[in-house]
Order: C-alpha cells, then sequence, then structure tokens
C-alpha cells in the first residue's frame, strides 16, 4: 500500500480529502488550533471505533464528547438532529468548535446538518468508513436529513474542513455494502473518468472482496479517482446551479426506487438500477449508443449489481421522480450521456418515451427501439 494521498477539493473554502491506511493520527490537523470541544457523532455499530477517536482526540487535549445514533437512514431525522444539539447545547460549544461524523453516509449527512445548523456553521470534518460515504456522500458539503415525504429533502451546502478516507475500515464491510458502495464509483466513470470503468472491469474479482480490495492497490486508485471526480465538480458548483446535476447520473430513478422501497434497498443498488434506466432514455431518445447501454449492463452486473426493477411499480416510481429536487415544476430533468465521460441533460422527456426506458429495466424487459415509439 502506498502512503496516503491528498485530493483538493477547491472552492470559496478549499479543503482536503486525504485518501489512505490507519489515518487517524491526521484529525487534529484538519480540525485546527482554534479547536476546543469536539463532537463526535457515531452509529452504535462503530462505537469502538468512536471510543478510539476519542480517545486520540482527547490525547491531544481536546474536550471530546459522543453522540451515539442509530444506523444508517434511521439516523437521518428531525429527532436524531434535535439531539444532537442538546448535546452541543449542554457542552457549550460555541462557534469555534467542531463536529466529526464518524460512519457511513447517513452519519456524515447527519453530522454535516447538524454542524451546518448549530450557530450557523461551525466546523465538520468527516471520517466516512464506507465506500459510499468516501466517494460520494462525505466529500461535497452536501448535508441533509430525510423527511416522510422524501430523502434529504431539508438540509443544507456545508462543506467540511476536511475529509479521511481511511480504507482500513472498509475490510469489516458486508460483501453487499461494499459492492453497493462500488455503484458510485462506476458513475463517476461514466460520466468522467473512462480509466475508472477499465480498472473495475480487469479487477472485478478482487473488488467483491472487501478485505482483499481493501489492502490493494487498485481499490485506493479507484477511490482517489472517483473522489477526484467529485472535486473537480463541487470545486467549481458548490450549489448545484448546474455542472454538479451531473453526480446525480442514475440518481432521479434510484432516488425513486428507495422512496417507493421505503429505504429498505442500498442507495448503490437503486443508483445502479437508475443508471441503467437513464442509459436506455438516452439510447430511446437517440443520444447514446448500444455499446455504452450495455456497459453498463455488463459492468454492474459482474461487481453482483442489479440492472432491473418490479414492473408494476410505474406510477409509484413517476409520482416520486416529480418530487426530485432537480425537477422544476412539473418537467422531469435527467442527467444522461452521449457517450462515456459525456453527460448532458434530458427535460421534459415524453411520457411515452420514459414507460419504454421503465420497459427495459422492468423485471423480464424487452428490448424496445426509437423507431417502435
Amino acid at each position: 500500500m502506498n502512503d496516503a494521498r491528498t485530493v483538493t477539493v477547491t472552492g470559496e473554502r478549499p479543503y482536503d480529502v486525504v485518501i489512505g491506511r490507519h489515518l487517524l493520527g491526521a484529525l487534529p490537523g484538519l480540525l485546527g488550533t482554534d479547536v476546543q470541544r469536539v463532537l463526535v457523532v457515531h452509529p452504535a455499530a462503530l462505537a469502538t471505533t468512536a471510543d478510539a477517536v476519542l480517545a486520540d482526540l482527547r490525547q491531544h487535549g481536546y474536550e471530546a464528547f459522543g453522540a451515539e445514533v442509530p444506523d444508517a437512514e434511521e439516523a437521518k431525522t428531525a429527532q436524531v438532529a434535535a439531539f444532537c444539539w442538546q448535546v452541543l447545547g449542554q457542552a457549550g460549544f460555541t462557534r469555534s468548535d467542531a463536529v466529526v461524523g464518524v460512519g457511513g453516509g447517513a452519519t456524515t449527512d447527519l453530522a454535516g446538518f447538524v454542524a451546518a445548523t448549530w450557530l450557523r456553521g461551525v466546523r465538520v470534518v468527516q471520517v466516512p468508513t464506507t465506500v459510499l460515504a468516501m466517494v460520494d456522500a462525505a466529500v461535497g458539503g452536501k448535508t441533509g436529513i430525510n423527511t416522510a415525504e422524501g430523502k434529504n429533502l431539508v438540509g443544507a451546502f456545508h462543506p467540511p474542513a476536511g475529509v479521511l478516507c481511511d480504507l482500513a475500515a472498509l475490510e469489516s464491510m458486508s460483501p453487499h455494502d461494499f459492492v453497493a458502495g462500488l455503484a458510485e464509483i462506476v458513475k463517476a466513470g461514466f460520466i468522467a473518468d473512462p480509466v475508472i470503468l477499465d480498472l473495475v472491469e480487469a479487477n472485478i474479482e478482487l473488488l467483491r472482496d472487501p478485505v482483499a480490495a481493501a489492502g490493494s492497490d487498485v481499490l485506493l486508485d479507484l477511490i482517489e479517482r472517483a473522489v477526484a471526480v467529485k472535486a473537480r465538480v463541487v470545486g467549481e458548483d458548490l450549489r448545484e446551479a448546474g455542472l454538479r446535476e451531473i453526480l446525480n447520473y442514475g440518481h432521479t430513478f434510484g432516488h425513486a426506487i428507495e422512496h417507493v422501497e421505503r429505504y429498505r434497498w442500498r442507495h448503490g443498488a437503486a443508483v445502479s438500477v437508475g443508471m441503467v434506466f437513464a442509459a436506455e432514455l438516452a439510447r430511446l431518445a437517440g443520444r447514446l449508443g448500444d455499446d455504452v447501454v450495455d456497459r453498463h449492463r455488463s459492468v454492474l452486473t459482474a461487481l453482483g449489481l442489479p440492472t432491473t426493477y418490479r414492473a408494476d411499480r410505474w406510477e409509484q416510481l413517476l409520482t416520486a421522480m416529480r418530487r426530485d429536487k432537480k425537477t422544476r415544476g412539473d418537467r422531469l430533468r435527467f442527467v444522461v450521456l452521449e457517450d462515456v465521460a459525456k453527460p448532458t441533460r434530458l427535460e421534459g422527456p415524453d411520457p411515452t418515451l420514459l414507460a419504454a426506458a421503465y420497459a427495459e429495466v422492468a423485471d423480464e424487459p424487452r428490448r424496445t427501439t426509437a423507431v417502435e415509439l
């Protein structure tokens, strides 16, 4: 394993994403010298890891507190955020203090939101412990919690002071969760960096084994490249005014699946189907060749990710997509490809086109052509 690598996210408030192994010692450097109190937000499943972080912070002279929150999406509620605010208030946190998020994407989303809203914004350092969080949730400054009406509908843009991606944390992931996170890496390959796709296709067996992958330079390269893709985009467009929308490739349909399934599906699995839907939508609109569509299915299937969804949920999915944050009025907006690394937008597609694309990802899909529409 090579030494740690650093990707800098530019913008109004630049910060470093440090990628490597056994990086706990780098945390104080990202927090800075002005911080006195630190709240470590973590799920119950990572209590041991959080204890190690707390002990290290106290050894470095910080007054450190822990806030144990529910696992996964159950952490992303107003009630859990209020619990964290209560801890901050009782401990006397000021604007010069900080929050550290240790965990997967749900935990880092929550920690970022708590930091963004406490005293209108305090420093946050993210310590993601899953592939998904390392390449997506913890990087970019988008924070949020869920409501009954949808995912991430309440949130704020609040860039972190730094991110520590410690690959050693990935060794304990379940294979299903690990592979689901790879969907976001594949996404980065399709929208911006074809080398990612080449690396994934050449190392399928390795990438299906979390322990072997976590100790490899292949995963280090992939995470560095995926983070670099996101860093380039959010450095130019923090608030999703234009360019940043390309990071939502596969997410409009993917988020709809998550909503319909009441978040029982893993995010990466839903996005995997969403990318195939977007590819089929682009093909049927005459924008994307069959070879790139087929490449979506081949690489995602090889990793063990789903590429189809049940055929009887179209109306529910359509309703969920209309609530998507990228929708403008009643016009659905999709990120689609014209080729690998050539993303564009498709606005207000014809309902017949949408239904035909859904047919291609429905169970027992039948391929249609643009002519048949």
